[in-house]
């Protein structure tokens, strides 16, 4: 299971992210990002869109280690 974070400071509302998993993203009425379902589609999804959003907005870690999975932890210690 993933934890999912938004940072609506810096999302732009470009929508790739609930292109790529409209399970777990929709815009709200500012049409910024925002979960609504952390497991509404498969993980793989969750990071690619992370990785696709062009302004580095989305965060992913795993719940229950707190481990960084996007972006990736460079000292792989999930701190």
């Amino acid at each position: 299971m993933v934890k999912i974070e938004v940072d609506r400071g810096l999302c732009v509302g470009n929508a790739m992210c609930v292109a790529t998993a409209p399970g777990v993203f929709a815009h709200d009425e500012n049409r910024q990002s925002t979960v609504v379902d952390a497991e509404g589609d498969p993980a793989a999804l969750v990071l690619e869109a992370a990785a696709n959003c062009p302004v580095s907005a989305i965060r992913v870690m795993d719940a229950d280690t707190g481990r960084s999975l996007f972006p990736p932890d460079p000292a792989g210690d999930g701190g």
